[in-house]
């Protein structure tokens, strides 16, 4: 276990580079990784096994294959929590990759998991649902500049670069509460404004 970060969870990438990453970051960690889309189920059975008895954080990279993975993880690993970062702190030229992240980000995205309890995803019935005529109503959709409003506010939630429909699904499935949500529209508005 890391004593700063106390990550008794077993943490899982995409690949090799990635673990290296993670563990300058984050120190001595368990880290397995899926060997990109090459995921077996055996290794897909050893990381269920493992999120019913330590837990699992799963940090792939934020591109297509990254996703792909991701979404085949959520299938399998309902209850893994999810670090999320954005394409303009994973890109190191045209490569995107968890690799090329500084320790300081990817500590920075994992202590936005790590401070939350594990909570499960809000429905529609809860009240601080985030629905969509909040992100219309707050300029997320449906305006000039929206997909930049999103992804800004989406790299101080934690949550990464997504399209509308995923930016949703994250705050609501991370159960990011309505009150964090607001404040950091207010914080960005008032930084824009300065």
């Amino acid at each position: 276990m890391d004593k700063k970060f106390g990550i008794e969870e077993l943490i899982v990438v995409e690949g090799k580079n990635d673990a290296h990453a993670v563990r300058r970051a984050l120190g001595k960690v368990d880290v397995v990784w899926t060997e990109g889309f090459g995921l077996t189920e055996e290794k897909l059975y050893f990381i269920s096994k493992m999120a019913k008895t330590r837990g699992v954080i799963v940090c792939t990279d934020p591109d297509f294959a990254g996703r792909q993975i991701r979404e085949r993880l959520i299938k399998s690993v309902p209850e893994a929590r999810h670090v999320y970062l954005s394409k303009d702190v994973a890109a190191k030229g045209d490569d995107i990759g968890l690799e090329n992240v500084s320790p300081e980000e990817i500590r920075k995205a994992f202590s936005k998991v790590l401070a939350k309890d594990v909570v499960m995803a809000k429905s529609p019935d809860d009240q601080d649902f985030i629905s969509i005529g909040d992100m219309l109503n707050n300029g997320l959709i449906g305006h000039p500049g929206s997909a930049a409003k999103r992804a800004e506010v989406g790299k101080v939630l934690g949550i990464g670069d997504t399209n509308a429909k995923q930016f949703l699904h994250r705050v609501n499935r991370l159960a990011i509460s309505r009150e964090e949500f607001l404040h950091t529209l207010v914080e960005l508005r008032e930084r824009t404004e300065d």
